[in-house]
């Protein structure tokens, strides 16, 4: 008798034991899901490509701010002709620009560090700071009542804070 009752428990073990180890399966095949780790490089390279699309995006905008800082005024200045910004067009086209070239700069050197070494820290300071970026850009078409370029800034705002979640260390 005292084998039967042994055995009895030992089968329950067993059989918590192997559901335990399905359930961890079934976890680590979500996590992989998850965390995008299927492949021993897809999250450096999704890295890689995202901080080369934001240094791309931003290092352009930042540059013809300043190259054509005459045409980008006047027609910032129009823009905000009616918004309570008018009067300070100039000193928050110097900002955006600085913030822009910042986020450019910061994004492709991170992209470069992300080839060379896999750190991905200057990338995530360079997502960040994309994300004040198109923060910033977001209320001043808000506040410029231009909604639909307002609306036009979300993807680009969704992927900042993709990439943020992406390049977090």
């Amino acid at each position: 008798m005292p084998t039967l009752r042994f055995r009895a428990i030992e089968d329950a073990f067993e059989w918590k034991e192997r559901r335990i180890d399905k359930a961890k399966a079934i976890l680590v095949n979500w996590k992989r899901m998850l965390c995008f780790d299927f492949y021993p490089y897809t999250t450096l390279l999704m890295r890689i490509f995202v901080s080369a699309f934001l240094a791309i995006l931003f290092l352009q905008s930042g540059i013809d701010k300043v190259v054509d800082r005459r045409g980008n005024l006047e027609w910032l200045s129009e823009h905000f002709s009616r918004s309570p910004l008018a009067g300070f067009v100039p000193l928050l086209l110097a900002t955006i620009t600085v913030i822009e070239v910042a986020a450019g700069v910061l994004n492709a050197i991170g992209c470069i560090l992300l080839i060379l070494r896999g750190q991905p820290i200057v990338a995530f300071y360079g997502a960040v700071v994309a994300a004040m970026a198109l923060t910033a850009l977001f209320f001043g078409q808000r506040m410029a009542k231009d909604y639909v370029g307002a609306a036009v800034l979300v993807p680009y705002f969704l992927l900042a804070l993709a990439a943020i979640y992406l390049q977090a260390p």
